[in-house]
């Protein structure tokens, strides 16, 4: 048995949802993004008892268990578009409508309208504000100069991602950068 988590974002989350699940003696095969794998280990589900007190431990620490189809669809799109960004390099030659199309099994437009009708915004623009997200990333490092920045997340220039990056934060990237104390990230989950 699965279920699925949203706003699990990152490792960090895996980790988090991983001690909560000890913390209630569960025992799991797998934890990753946005997904508990149970195995055979309670069955078809889990017993209401043990699912209401897990619903309270998630919402804790910002967690949501998802029980209805349409919102675990979601969820997996969301998460598709992270794992997509999050290796951007090795995916230079897929399109992201392909790589989500593979990874739920399922067709891009059905798929893309239900996220647009459940949403009220696009999987394009979600993956734009996801990758805005990312380049506020790494200009707050300050490791790598805006080029390096823009190959690594696939943009097809400086320009373009500067031109995006100015139409969702109404700033440059370089006058972002120069903000140091005051930068305004958001947390992945929230968008």
């Amino acid at each position: 048995m699965k279920i699925t988590i949203k706003n699990m974002v990152c490792d960090r989350c895996c980790l988090v949802v991983g001690h909560i699940l000890k913390d209630l003696n569960l025992q799991a095969r797998a934890v990753v993004l946005g997904e508990v794998d149970f195995g055979d280990s309670y069955g078809e589900q889990l017993a209401s008892e043990v699912q209401a007190l897990l619903t309270i431990k998630l919402e804790e620490y910002g967690f949501e268990l998802l029980n209805n189809k349409k919102s675990k669809l979601i969820e997996n799109i969301k998460i598709a578009c992270i794992d997509y960004i999050q290796r951007a390099e090795e995916f230079n030659k897929e399109k992201l409508s392909s790589h989500i199309s593979k990874e739920l099994k399922r067709d891009y437009n059905y798929l893309s309208q239900l996220f647009s009708v459940v949403e009220g915004f696009t999987i394009e623009q979600y993956f734009i504000r996801l990758r805005i997200e990312k380049v506020k990333e790494l200009l707050v490092y300050d490791e790598f100069k805006l080029s390096e920045i823009a190959f690594q997340l696939g943009y097809s220039s400086v320009a373009h991602l500067s031109g995006q990056f100015k139409k969702i934060t109404g700033l440059t990237p370089s006058h972002f950068r120069s903000l140091k104390n005051e930068k305004k990230r958001h947390s992945i989950d929230k968008l």
